[in-house]
């Protein structure tokens, strides 16, 4: 199996932003984790890897490459994706005996059993001639994964791959993974998948650096170097104290010799010639005791400051949700006869009906396809119902796309414009618990990556005030690992009702739904 080898790579943006400097890494054979902050460039690096060229360094890497990217082709066919349209186009005239002798000499045989294997291995229980628009997002992705397979790439690069997949499709991927026989490189937010990795790599704003081990293993590390640097901090902040404390101290006592030499020539009890001596010996010593210490002070000083900034990179972002006041007895969504869907011939909604009472908090589960996003967006009025009625109460929804904030705008006036009681301060406040401080609340929101979007609009969700009822439709799409856990800790707090779509096991374990309703 092939490792991955950089050396002194470095990435400069169109914009001129820096995502790497320097960067050495060997990444090792086999199945790899690569995990990191949103926007820290984690799907950079895979282009990287893939074959596009760094601004400046080396790149050692296998000849045979396959990528999954975080989104799929919605219009053509599944052929499509694995390339062979015109291949089974060729089988099926021979099958009807329309194909030219030449043609038959070039036909490949065995190659609608090998993409029917390779569907297979997926869970994917459709054709090669079946159109991906007719496909959720979760099948999409897996008729993807399985197109990649069966290229028998040297290595895999799957950026966010479970990414709407459903419980069977989460599970065929981890299959794949575990029987392949090459490298593969994942970013994930799938604790499960990650946890069945052979190694993990983080990548942060001080460079890369490799774990031996899965998820599990990587976590218990960096709280080990999470308390080592805080006790680095801790031992900085004590010896920069102690150099201001020299230095004030020094001070005070230049002040008062200089107090008694004024005093002793006012008096004029003594030579000229001795005091000024005595006072040219007394500076002049001073001052070498002064450069010293002003020296060790402005190092203190910069240890402190390091220190401060390796700590600021582990510490975990944290998420307060304020209270919302909503009574026990509230209603907050009221649904009856509802009946609707996309295609309106065919409504994957018929004559539901729903009663969501205070800080209720529902789960909304089912394979992909089953209408989960479907009913969200009839319960919040982005679809309109065939027959039925729905009320809700003070709502917000953040789905998969992040629709409510505008390509155009920057975070800071999404963020105003959806929180429009906020002032300037209560914003900025909210943004910087985002990590989304000072220059970076102003970044355009077309400009982000998946994850800073995802995050942008959870913090503009959840507002100076948050609303009394909740929609997430997958909210940990996107997510880096560390916002998820944060996100999962603040709404253990939250005290409005959540109705929640996902996958992800462990957030819903987290997020402790009083109801399930499985689609």
């Amino acid at each position: 199996m092939p490792s991955i080898s950089l050396s002194d790579v470095s990435l400069t943006l169109p914009d001129q932003r820096t995502l790497f400097s320097g960067l050495t890494l060997t990444i090792p054979a086999g199945r790899t984790g690569l995990v990191g902050r949103n926007g820290v460039g984690k799907t950079a690096l895979l282009r990287l890897i893939a074959g596009e060229t760094p601004t400046s360094g080396a790149i050692d890497r296998p000849a045979r490459i396959g990528t999954l990217t975080q989104i799929q082709p919605e219009h053509g066919t599944i052929a499509d994706l694995f390339g062979a349209t015109g291949a089974l186009d060729l089988l099926a005239r021979a099958d009807r005996g329309e194909a030219g002798v030449d043609e038959l000499a070039e036909a490949d045989w065995t190659l609608e059993p090998r993409i029917d294997a390779a569907l297979s291995a997926v869970k994917l229980d459709r054709g090669a001639t079946t159109q991906l628009a007719t496909l959720s997002g979760g099948q999409r992705t897996r008729a993807a994964l399985a197109a990649l397979i069966f290229t028998e790439p040297d290595l895999m690069l799957l950026d966010e791959p479970t990414n709407n997949l459903d419980a069977d499709g989460r599970e065929a991927l981890a299959d794949v993974l575990a029987s392949w026989k090459g490298s593969a490189i994942v970013v994930s937010h799938d604790r499960d998948l990650l946890d069945r990795m052979d190694a993990t790599v983080e990548l942060t704003t001080l460079g890369a650096t490799l774990y031996g081990g899965n998820y599990s293993f990587y976590r218990e590390q960096k709280a080990q170097e999470l308390e080592a640097a805080r006790d680095d901090l801790a031992r900085a902040e004590r010896a920069e104290t102690e150099a201001r404390r020299r230095n004030q101290a020094l001070k005070e006592r230049q002040d008062k010799r200089n107090a008694r030499g004024k005093a002793a020539r006012a008096r004029r009890d003594q030579p000229k010639i001795l005091l000024d001596a005595m006072k040219a010996r007394a500076e002049a010593t001073t001052s070498g005791v002064s450069v010293q210490n002003s020296r060790r002070a402005a190092e203190a000083t910069e240890a402190a400051s390091e220190a401060r900034t390796r700590v600021e990179v582990l510490e975990p972002v944290t998420i307060e949700v304020p209270p919302t006041g909503l009574a026990a007895g509230h209603r907050v969504i009221v649904a009856e006869g509802l009946t609707g869907g996309h295609d309106p011939a065919a409504p994957l909604i018929r004559d539901f009906d729903l009663v969501v009472t205070g800080p209720e908090r529902l789960a909304i589960t089912g394979p992909n396809g089953a209408g989960k996003s479907t009913l969200v967006d009839l319960l919040t009025g982005r679809l309109t119902p065939q027959s039925g009625r729905v009320t809700t109460d003070d709502a917000r929804l953040l789905d998969q796309s992040v629709s409510l904030l505008n390509a155009d705008e920057t975070i800071r006036d999404a963020f105003l414009r959806l929180n429009p009681g906020a002032g300037e301060t209560d914003c900025r406040a909210a943004l910087a618990r985002f990590r989304f401080r000072a220059e970076a609340a102003l970044q355009v929101v077309g400009t982000l990556s998946g994850g800073e979007r995802m995050r942008a609009g959870l913090t503009c969700a959840l507002g100076h005030r948050p609303p009394t009822l909740l929609f997430l439709d997958e909210p940990t799409n996107h997510l880096d690992l560390e916002t998820i856990e944060a996100l999962e800790a603040g709404l253990a707090d939250y005290d409005g009702a959540l109705v929640v779509v996902s996958h992800d096991r462990h957030f819903l374990d987290r997020v402790a739904p009083t109801r399930h309703l499985r689609l």
